[in-house]
């Protein structure tokens, strides 16, 4: 689903003339064919979600190194690139929901948890990586 609306917006900004969410979207569609190729199979939409984090951990990276370097012109057009991905995110639950479940996976997982309590970030992380960022994830952790 998601990757059929990224192809319509892309025809649609090109029908439009909209150049930078043409030359966007492009990229991204390219990043998921990429994928589907190492896989040789289609993406799910978690899996396309993956890849529309990873494009937006770019942008970001990106938009502070720009930032940092007074480039106000590539920070707009990585704005605007930011806000274009962001807009296929789904939305990330709030800091006490995310609290609330790793609660429950570390009562769950309570024994691996006295034995290796590293272990249980990778755990988190492949359990809530669709509802939370994993910085989000690994910060919440360590405050628990």
């Amino acid at each position: 689903m998601i990757l059929q609306k990224l192809q319509e917006q892309k025809i649609a900004a090109m029908k439009s003339h909209d150049e930078q969410t043409v030359t966007s979207l492009g990229y991204i569609l390219a990043q998921i064919k990429n994928k589907e190729i190492e896989k040789k199979s289609s993406l799910t939409d978690e899996e396309v979600t993956a890849i529309l984090r990873k494009v937006a951990k770019e942008l970001q990276e990106s938009l502070d190194a720009f930032q940092k370097g007074g480039r106000e012109d590539l920070v707009a057009k990585t704005k605007t690139e930011l806000k274009l991905v962001s807009s296929y995110l789904p939305a990330e639950i709030s800091d006490e929901e995310l609290k609330k479940e790793i609660e429950k996976i570390l009562a769950e997982k309570k024994d691996l948890r006295e034995k290796n309590p590293k272990a249980m970030i990778g755990i988190c992380i492949g359990v809530l990586k669709a509802k939370a960022n994993p910085s989000r994830i690994v910060k919440m952790l360590q405050s628990l």
